[in-house]
């Protein structure tokens, strides 16, 4: 023991490679590969985490025990009770010594999200935060997304208004509480991104400490935050999620926004508004408008054979890249408040599944370019790995149904990850006509699609495929499916 009373296997944080000095080390093995060449212009598309080496020299990825850290403070992810039993807290608990357990006693516990500071004892770090991450359910996704984002968001604050010079951070989302690792990942990581733009002066280093499993995980992920060059940020933006939260990094649900305009009924001034329209207006007027150059000539040199099969997919992943760029730009709180579309658990063999609710699309009422945008917009950082979809034909009428020529035009548009990574579509209580639709849709018009489309009549049929727990259900299909399929039914949907 030194006189301080830290242990003699402590880390000295400045002795570590910050994650800007990382850069070299890895040799460009993590760095993602530039997928942007040739249809993202960094000079019109900037990413909202741009290359900030300021910031960069105070992120340090740390692989090994959290509580040698000599920082200021280091963080203790538990339960409620503050009692909880995991790698982290008995780690830290066994190096602090008991007079911790005794300190923590006299706390009462703490809240899911929120905080609490207690002296580092024979730690070498000087205090502990304990703070209490979620419980993971699918069906309250956007809760523990909250919950989560208040961990990292408070904690930043807590070392913020106590002048602390560095303060390390373990995997708070623990395996216990079933948060998926690398979404936790990508909230933490924008949390503290927001915070050190916002009010991070007085904060020296913010250490992130994995385990070894964790480790390529944060490696992954930590450039699309945090790029340690233009190169890399340029090659990162079309890996950045969709959802980056607001200006804090704060999960942001579309519905439950309100918004405010600044002298409502006035016409704003024309050069604004052209302006505004250079900035969007990167597909055209109205849906499906434009692709790149000359598209008449392009087509008639793809059907003389006179195009590259990689000419033809940079030009699709231009056209791609503006679309989304697009959807990450526009307004869309009004295609979310229908709740056709939304992210539900894993199915089971672990792949994410979307959920896709017929009846809640007003074919004829809604912006259909719009609820393109909008579809971009939530399944770009879903299809990256594999995943599944569930949609409900569940008592859709005449004016739910979407038209072929948009389905595919939409199956056109989108990225070859959209079609390559799709393992399966649930098509949950179809009708006669359905059936026979789909089979003259996915035979003539789209190709790979057709032998992925599996026909439900009943949510028996979809349980063995995606565990009850891991799905939100509408509660109408709910009811309909207790009704047409009798008792059993009745008695598995009442127990969601």
């Amino acid at each position: 023991m030194d006189p301080l009373g830290a242990r003699s296997q402590f880390v000295d944080v400045q002795t570590l490679p910050t994650w800007q000095q990382q850069l070299g080390e890895d040799g460009g093995e993590e760095t993602p590969r530039d997928q942007s060449d040739g249809f993202l212009s960094q000079e019109v598309f900037s990413s909202p985490f741009p290359f900030r080496p300021d910031i960069n020299r105070k992120i340090i990825l740390f692989c090994g025990d959290i509580a040698l850290l000599n920082c200021t403070a280091i963080v203790n992810t538990s339960n409620e009770s503050l009692s909880d039993k995991n790698p982290v807290s008995d780690s830290v608990h066994r190096l602090a010594g008991p007079e911790l357990r005794d300190e923590l006693l006299k706390l009462k516990g703490c809240r899911t999200g929120e905080t609490k500071l207690t002296k580092g004892f024979s730690l070498a770090a000087r205090f502990i935060v304990h703070t209490v991450g979620p419980k993971y359910k699918a069906k309250y996704r956007t809760a523990a997304e909250s919950s989560l984002y208040s961990c990292y968001r408070n904690t930043m604050q807590l070392a913020a208004e106590q002048s602390m010079a560095s303060v390390g951070f373990c995997v708070v989302s623990t395996t216990k509480r079933g948060y998926p690792l690398e979404d936790a990942a990508h909230i933490a990581f924008r949390t503290v991104r927001r915070f050190l733009e916002n009010h991070g002066n007085s904060l020296e280093a913010v250490v992130f400490a994995v385990s070894d499993t964790e480790e390529p995980v944060y490696k992954k992920l930590l450039p699309l935050y945090y790029p340690r060059s233009e190169e890399e940020e340029k090659a990162s933006l079309p890996l950045i999620p969709a959802d980056i939260g607001n200006s804090e990094g704060e999960p942001v649900v579309p519905e439950r926004q309100i918004r405010i305009a600044e002298k409502p009924g006035t016409v704003e001034d024309d050069s604004e508004e052209e302006s505004l329209k250079s900035d969007l207006g990167q597909v055209g007027n109205h849906a499906f408008a434009r692709m790149e150059g000359d598209v008449d000539k392009q087509r008639k040199q793809i059907l003389q054979g006179q195009m590259s099969e990689a000419a033809i997919l940079k030009q699709h992943q231009r056209n791609y890249g503006r679309w989304l760029c697009r959807a990450r730009a526009e307004d869309l709180s009004d295609i979310a408040a229908l709740k056709a579309l939304y992210q539900t658990g894993v199915d089971m063999c672990g792949r994410t599944v979307m959920i896709l609710v017929g009846r809640n699309i007003p074919v004829t009422l809604i912006d259909i370019e719009k609820a393109l945008l909008y579809f971009i917009h939530v399944m770009d950082h879903i299809t990256v790995k594999e995943y599944v979809m569930v949609y409900f034909h569940t008592l859709t009428g005449e004016h739910n149904h979407l038209d072929s020529d948009f389905l595919k035009n939409l199956y056109d548009i989108v990225d070859a990850k959209f079609k390559k990574n799709l393992k399966a579509f649930y098509f949950v209580h179809p009708t006669f006509r359905s059936k026979v639709s789909t089979w003259f849709f996915t035979t003539f018009s789209v190709s790979g699609v057709k032998d992925k489309v599996r026909y439900l009549d009943n949510l028996q049929q979809l349980f063995t495929c995606v565990k009850p727990e891991q799905i939100d259900i509408p509660p109408f299909v709910l009811e309909y499916d207790a009704r047409v399929n009798g008792p059993y039914h009745r008695s598995q949907s009442s127990s969601l």
